[in-house]
């Protein structure tokens, strides 16, 4: 987008087309890839990648755990969405540690491959900051979707996050109405609809409660937080502000969520 008038160009465009304004190098090509882990971590996917590795961590102690408790048990333990845990014994913290455990390596999988594409995607549009915002409400909004719908099922998965990405990008079509926000409108709200019509399976257990919550919380950040401006606004801080408040509730979460596992053994 021009960084003036908020116009689709194409990435090849030097000159805003619409308001004749020189566009300078986007800020993911002029960074240094060297800067990060020695461009271990590509700068475009470098929040995803970090969320992707807090999963894979999260589902090698579930593993490391599973062969005493059973794999339920394991989940229940570190952090799974329980209704009766977060309604009665206000475990809220779940609602957060739920969105980084899965149940199983071909869940792990399918997650994260949507998400290690979608996750750059997002970012890359919306930016750190308010990528990060979309992801935690959306995984807080579709657990706590899930718990008012089936409090007695334990849920994990990313998915809540991810359908919050998904309606994120929902939210850039509908707010900028041109050929190429309609085409960006249709994509993903195809996803959703294959992603909900995917969790009606009957041999699939899919939290669907889950995916909607996710998909309207992460359309709702998404549509209020637009996208960013020139840096260095009040908005902007504010919204660096806001994510991370959500990134140091997150750390308390788990926080919380080791409390109870030492609690448990």
């Amino acid at each position: 987008m021009c960084p003036q008038c908020r116009a689709f160009i194409t990435t090849d465009d030097r000159v805003c087309p619409y308001c004749h304004e020189k566009v300078s190098p986007r800020a993911v090509d002029r960074r240094d890839p060297g800067t990060i882990l020695g461009g271990f971590i590509p700068h475009a996917r470098y929040t995803t990648v970090i969320i992707l590795l807090i999963n894979f961590g999260m589902y090698a102690a579930t593993l490391a755990l599973t062969p005493s408790v059973g794999e339920g048990r394991a989940l229940e333990i570190l952090g799974a969405k329980n209704g009766i845990l977060i309604l009665h014994y206000h475990q809220w913290w779940r609602l957060v540690t739920a969105g980084f455990l899965h149940g199983g390596l071909m869940h792990i999988l399918m997650n994260s491959w949507v998400l290690f594409d979608l996750g750059a995607q997002v970012e890359e549009v919306y930016g750190t900051n308010r990528m990060i915002v979309v992801y935690f409400v959306s995984t807080v909004g579709g657990f706590f979707a899930s718990t008012l719908w089936n409090p007695l099922a334990l849920s994990v998965g990313a998915s809540a996050g991810i359908f919050g990405l998904i309606g994120a990008m929902i939210a850039l079509g509908v707010r900028h109405r041109s050929a190429l926000g309609d085409h960006i409108r249709g994509l993903y709200t195809r996803w959703a609809i294959y992603g909900l019509l995917f969790g009606f399976l009957p041999f699939f257990q899919i939290d669907n409660a889950a995916h909607i919550g996710g998909l309207a919380t992460g359309f709702a950040t998404a549509y209020i937080a637009g996208l960013p401006r020139i840096s260095g606004g009040t908005t902007e801080a504010l919204w660096r502000v806001i994510s991370f408040v959500c990134l140091g509730i997150t750390a308390l979460c788990f926080v919380q969520m080791y409390l109870w596992f030492a609690a448990q053994r």
